[in-house]
């Protein structure tokens, strides 16, 4: 339970440290999913739908873009969601290490601890 606590306060502290870079990814997909949307004549909701699916790189294809530009602009949105996974896996994998190391430092500690202990017979 110590590791999961650990894990979940070290990923919660790296990801309000880097909340104005992924702020920032997300505003670009917004943004470009709205612009394609336009061009596409989507409502606002569908692009804004669009935008994060295939950000994130689910795709279902249930609404999908046919213009050129708006093809072309779907290519940068997938890239910066890409980015935006990444950075995010990078946060876990991060966090999971040093709440790892923490755990593992702290029960070789006790053991440490106890082997220097006197023994009582």
């Amino acid at each position: 339970m110590e590791f999961t606590l650990n894990f979940l306060h070290l990923f919660g502290q790296a990801i309000l440290m880097l909340l104005p870079f992924l702020g920032f990814f997300s505003l670009i997909v917004v943004t470009l999913g709205q612009v394609v949307g336009r061009i596409e004549g989507w409502s606002a909701f569908n692009a804004f739908y669009w935008s994060f699916i295939t950000a994130f790189t689910v795709g279902y294809g249930d609404i999908r873009p046919v213009r050129k530009m708006s093809k072309a602009l779907t290519i940068i949105i997938a890239m910066v969601g890409i980015m935006f996974t990444g950075v995010v896996v990078a946060i876990t994998v991060t966090a999971a290490t040093q709440a790892f190391n923490d755990s593992i430092g702290a029960q070789i500690g006790v053991l440490c601890t106890q082997e220097l202990q006197p023994q009582s017979n």
